[in-house]
């Protein structure tokens, strides 16, 4: 499988530093490989596709977090499945 170029193309649009388009592209991809929903409808089976072509349709965004900040602009998976913190009751 290869990726789409116009995919790419729109997406850098959006994103145009290739090292954060690369990092938010990949864990979008992740999320959708794990069951995610998909945001758009896309043609190709390539997780990657799909995500380069929902931030080139502008539907993911990122932040900058602190350094050791673990919190993710993307949305996260199965939150409330997560165990509680230390010291939290359940």
């Amino acid at each position: 499988m290869s990726m789409n170029n116009a995919y790419l193309g729109r997406a850098k649009k959006m994103i145009p530093d290739p090292q954060i388009l690369s990092v938010v592209a990949a864990k979008r991809a992740k999320q959708l490989a794990l069951g995610a929903r998909p945001m758009v409808k896309c043609d190709s089976e390539n997780y990657l596709d799909w995500a380069l072509l929902e931030i080139g349709e502008g539907l993911l965004t990122y932040e900058f977090g602190t350094p050791g900040d673990a919190s993710s602009a993307l949305p996260t998976l199965g939150a409330e499945n997560d165990p509680p913190e230390s010291g939290e009751k359940e």
